[in-house]
Parts: structure tokens; sequence; C-alpha cells
């Protein structure tokens, strides 16, 4: 097998993994529900950034962490939230697996 042959091999491997499975389902749910939709991508934003600024060096200071522990924990008290934020944490940690994998077959080391 070519490399291409593989590549789609391991994509058609983890479209049909459980991890996303159960990603893809809470994904079209918390989709059909526009106001936790946006509350999720909300809190997704603001990770981001905060990844963004520690990457960057910058201190992030405890108001900001604990107002991101106050949200998180606001959407964890919704089922559907908390269902898809474990699904997507499932998921993200066997993708990361997985580019760890492939990093260190090209000799990058530890990707993330």
């Amino acid at each position: 097998m070519n490399v291409y042959d593989q590549a789609h091999g391991l994509a058609k491997a983890i479209r049909e993994s459980e991890e996303f499975k159960q990603f893809d389902q809470y994904q079209k749910l918390v989709d059909q529900n526009p106001e936790l939709s946006a509350s999720l991508k909300d809190l997704q934003a603001k990770q981001l950034e905060m990844q963004a600024k520690q990457m960057m060096g910058e201190q992030i200071g405890p108001e900001a962490m604990q107002q991101m522990q106050e949200l998180s924990q606001i959407m964890m008290r919704d089922p559907l939230a908390a269902q898809y934020l474990q699904a997507q944490m499932r998921f993200s940690l066997m993708m990361n697996d997985v580019y760890k994998i492939l990093g260190e077959v090209i000799g990058l080391g530890n990707m993330q």
C-alpha cells in the first residue's frame, strides 16, 4: 500500500471509531440548539484565547482562571453540554495520540 492509501485507511478508521461517532452524534444534537451551540463556541473561544496567551508566555491572572472555571461549571450543568464536552475530550485525546505517533515517525518528537 502506498502512503495515500494508508492515509485514507486512517481517515476511515477515525470515522469508524467510537470516539468520533459519539462526538459527531453530540455535535449534531448541539447544533440543533442554537443557544447551547453559541455558549459552547464562546467557551471554546475563551479556552483557545487563554491557551494562546499561555503559549506566548503571558501570565493568566487568577480572576481569568476563576472565570473560566465558573463558565465550565455552568456548562457542565447542562446534560447535553456535559456529554458533548466529554465526547469532544475523548476524541481530542485520540487525535492527539494519532498526531504523536505520526510526529514520532517523521522525527518531530512530541507534536502538540
